[in-house]
């Protein structure tokens, strides 16, 4: 008898391939958010262990999602990949500390200066929004909204600057100081100074370019001086830290 030949596995549809697709892109995006939200807004500190089990739990995906993101976050220099041990957020030496301040202030010296040149009206009305958002957070001591808004301020200048390849860059240096405020500077003070950020909003808004720059140089070399002593991790679950639970 002649044997019959071995069935071909049909072929997915199209959509449904991209469907696939989109839903993996997403998955991945959900989880790197997560647990870069966390860094920057000083929830995950560092030496904080992402276990591999708990994050599928947590997201709903699998280990090859979970090392996927922990690999590209590893890559940006948010997590520490130890052999055998996992992963943890990255705890930056003091080596690493001057090197990552002095890259942020080259990279906002330029972003600000295109701040200056590119901003609209309407941009500086929205800068003056932010302001506010930061100083009615900073008056009713909500220091997760203070971190995030300081943060945010920041990213929002390197948005006005029009260049996404240095705003890339910027997000990455912004997220990796995150890191660094939440080891060494001490508790009870903010990232950025607000009276400091209005005075930068000044300077942008009467095309002072040179002003603009010299504020934020000083603004973020006191941001440097204030790093001084490591933070205690506290002993809240994973779920706990990245604001699911």
């Amino acid at each position: 008898m002649t044997p019959k030949p071995a069935l071909k596995a049909a072929a997915k549809p199209r959509n449904e391939t991209v469907q696939d697709t989109a839903a993996a892109q997403d998955a991945d995006a959900r989880l790197y958010q997560a647990i870069f939200d966390g860094v920057l807004n000083h929830r995950l500190t560092p030496g904080t262990k992402l276990p591999e089990p708990e994050l599928c739990q947590l997201f709903g995906v699998g280990r090859a999602v979970v090392r996927r993101v922990l690999e590209k976050l590893a890559y940006d220099g948010i997590v520490a990949l130890r052999p055998n041990k996992g992963a943890v957020i990255a705890e930056p030496t003091a080596e690493e500390t001057r090197e990552i301040f002095e890259a942020r202030r080259s990279m906002e010296r330029v972003l600000v200066e295109l701040a200056v040149q590119r901003a609209t009206a309407h941009d500086i009305k929205a800068l003056r929004r932010q302001l506010a958002d930061e100083h009615e957070a900073m008056h009713r001591f909500d220091q997760p909204s203070w971190a995030r808004l300081a943060s945010d301020f920041h990213l929002r200048i390197a948005a006005l600057g029009g260049n996404s390849i240095l705003q890339r860059y910027l997000t990455e240096l912004v997220s990796r100081c995150s890191l660094i405020v939440g080891v060494y500077e001490p508790p009870g003070h903010a990232p950025c100074e607000h009276e400091e950020h209005a005075a930068i909003v000044d300077c942008i808004e009467a095309r002072d370019a040179a002003g603009a720059v010299t504020r934020m140089e000083a603004h973020l070399r006191e941001l440097e001086e204030r790093i001084e002593t490591s933070r205690m991790l506290g002993e809240k679950s994973l779920g706990q830290l990245l604001g699911m639970s």
